[in-house]
């Protein structure tokens, strides 16, 4: 694609997510919304309306509708494989809303159709492109927290009964995934991505408060291939919710993230590189819901599909990304069914 060219974005399900990508879309360089699409027609229209764009009522449609050159799917987690590979078997590049899929099989089949069909394909995981999550990340390539011992992920939501009633898929494990794969997966690709592969896992896993087929509470032990150990406990069932965090620690220094902002940044005079201020303001988070969730992020990470797109390079996050990032809330859920330490 030309880099003048303008990227024409198609947006696949209308419900919670969905119209935060359509705001996100606006103040894109080289991005335009051109069309929404919903099985449910009324909330198609309805959003439509809101971004003078077309509505349409399936996946067959949107691919129809001229100048689509990129699918966002924002359905159902257990349906982002099949939409996406058949976005990329009609030749569109690919953007799915987290998880990529909730089974490896349905991931690796659209990682797989888009490499074959050689269009761009990108997971959501947006807090990767939050300012301290960005100069964490530095920092630890940089050696600046000198050997990294521990790291621990928080995700302590609330989500109410209702959250669960309001559609027959929330909550089971074919079409969403418990607090782990629908909550706590960002965090799960937060400390791959700052941390790399994980190579064992120890789960515990319950449903403590909520009537739903999956979990709504989780503790893990990780065992990271580098030597370092981890910690992650993730629930929807902490009330009021609160902002989820990420803290890691070395024999130079010590950070915790809140929300992808510096909570707290000691370091050693000595150690590499100088430590960035502390953050006085927590970023939007979705403890509380995703109506609280800003658009910010989503729009940093889709204006980098986009430019992915326009100058013919790799997307920041990739499908490979959003396999290792699902492989590692599989075996979570395997030990947890077990009671055994998992490889991955």
């Amino acid at each position: 694609m030309s880099t003048t060219r303008t990227v024409g974005i198609g947006l696949v399900g209308c419900g919670t997510i969905g119209p935060l990508h359509a705001r996100a879309v606006a103040g894109i360089e080289g991005a335009r919304l051109v069309a929404v699409a919903d099985l449910r027609r009324e909330r198609s229209e309805k959003l439509a309306a809101e971004h003078g764009v077309t509505a349409c009522s399936s996946m067959d449609e949107l691919l129809g509708t001229p100048g689509v050159d990129l699918v966002s799917i924002c359905t159902p987690s257990g349906t982002h494989g099949e939409l996406g590979a058949q976005a990329a078997r009609a030749g569109r590049h690919v953007v799915v809303e987290k998880p990529v899929d909730t089974t490896m099989q349905a991931a690796r089949d659209l990682v797989e159709a888009c490499h074959k069909a050689g269009v761009v394909l990108s997971v959501i995981s947006q807090h990767r492109f939050d300012p301290g999550t960005q100069r964490l990340k530095a920092t630890l390539d940089a050696g600046g927290l000198g050997r990294v011992l521990l790291a621990e992920g928080r995700v302590w939501w609330y989500r109410s009964q209702g959250y669960y009633d309001a559609g027959s898929w929330r909550g089971t494990y074919a079409q969403d995934g418990g607090a782990l794969m629908n909550q706590g997966i960002h965090t799960v690709d937060l400390l791959l991505h700052l941390l790399g592969p994980v190579r064992s896992v120890f789960a515990r896993a319950t449903t403590a408060a909520h009537r739903m087929e999956a979990e709504d509470l989780l503790v893990a032990n990780l065992a990271f291939a580098s030597g370092v150990l981890g910690v992650l406990s993730v629930t929807t069932a902490s009330f009021p919710g609160v902002p989820e965090t990420v803290a890691v620690t070395g024999t130079s220094a010590n950070v915790v993230l809140e929300a992808g902002s510096v909570r707290t940044w000691d370091q050693d005079e000595a150690a590499l590189g100088k430590a960035p201020e502390t953050a006085g303001t927590t970023l939007a988070s979705a403890a509380l819901g995703s109506r609280h969730l800003g658009e910010t992020a989503h729009r940093l990470q889709l204006a980098d599909v986009v430019s992915a797109i326009r100058n013919d390079h790799a997307p920041a996050v990739r499908g490979e990304d959003g396999l290792a990032a699902l492989g590692l809330v599989l075996a979570a859920y395997e030990s947890a069914r077990t009671g055994t330490d998992t490889a991955l």
